[in-house]
């Protein structure tokens, strides 16, 4: 399981810290990345999230 205060000082997440920052599934998560809604960098079959993009499309969201 992530802890959710490792992941605050880093410059990329994988889907699984997406998914857990944000309370939903794994598979919720790769949905997301599917829909382009943050810039993601492959490396081989491995998916990252950038961090700045990921805090900006949460920053635009309605709560």
């Amino acid at each position: 399981m992530v802890n959710s205060n490792d992941v605050v000082s880093k410059r990329v997440y994988t889907v699984e810290e997406i998914a857990t920052i944000l309370g939903i599934s794994r598979s919720a998560s790769y949905e997301l990345v599917k829909k382009g809604e943050f810039k993601i960098v492959r490396i081989g079959a491995t998916i990252r999230v950038s961090k700045p993009s990921f805090d900006a499309w949460l920053d635009s969201q309605e709560i």
